[in-house]
């Protein structure tokens, strides 16, 4: 009888082990696609209630601050949180900013912390003719984010003086590929025309 019921128990745990494995499995698939391997952290965020600034950038009702994962706080949050601790500014659907005299809809913070800076991403639709530059121009050209180098990281405004240098403009520029000299003569290209706004007739 007791050995009965050690096989019974070892049947148990051979089926709970293979529904354990299961649900492992399904996490897995449902990660496929998401850049962190799986679901990832629910971040916490804020969705602003009015207008409100934030790295030195006013931003509208309804925009989305997401912050680092933090304790305790995940999801959304029902008051503005800590900006020191600010990764992303997304704006609502439809509006932007200007960020050197270009319509913007959202800014990420750089997911390395060696690198001081954030990304800044561009809707060139919103972009009237009479406010084309030389800069906008070229940064229209790479087709992609922005990537942009600060002195301080709790100012994300277009403010040439804390701008240090551009990291990227989407992925065909990098300023990491050193020796091509192509990547780097269109960067510094955008780099040197960051404050000599332009305007092309």
């Amino acid at each position: 009888m007791k050995k009965k019921y050690i096989i019974i128990i070892g049947v148990l745990a051979f089926i709970a082990a293979l529904g354990i494995g299961y649900l492992i499995f399904l996490s897995a698939l449902s990660g496929i696609g998401n850049p962190t391997g799986g679901r990832g952290p629910d971040y916490p965020y804020f969705i602003t209630t009015e207008s409100v600034t934030v790295k030195k950038i006013a931003v509208p009702k309804g925009t989305k601050l997401i912050y680092e994962e933090q304790f305790f706080k995940k999801g959304q949050q029902d008051k503005i949180m800590n900006e020191k601790k600010l990764t992303d500014i997304h704006l609502p659907e439809g509006k932007t900013i200007e960020w050197g005299g270009v319509p913007v809809y959202t800014i990420t913070k750089f997911f390395n912390p060696e690198m001081t800076g954030y990304s800044v991403f561009a809707d060139f639709s919103q972009l009237r003719d009479e406010q084309r530059t030389k800069f906008s121009e070229l940064w229209r050209r790479c087709g992609g984010e922005l990537g942009v180098l600060v002195k301080d990281a709790d100012d994300w405004t277009f403010n040439t003086k804390n701008i240090t240098d551009i990291a990227d403009c989407s992925v065909n520029y990098q300023r990491y590929f050193k020796e091509d000299d192509r990547q780097q003569k269109f960067l510094d290209s955008l780099y040197n025309a960051l404050g000599k706004q332009v305007k092309i007739k």
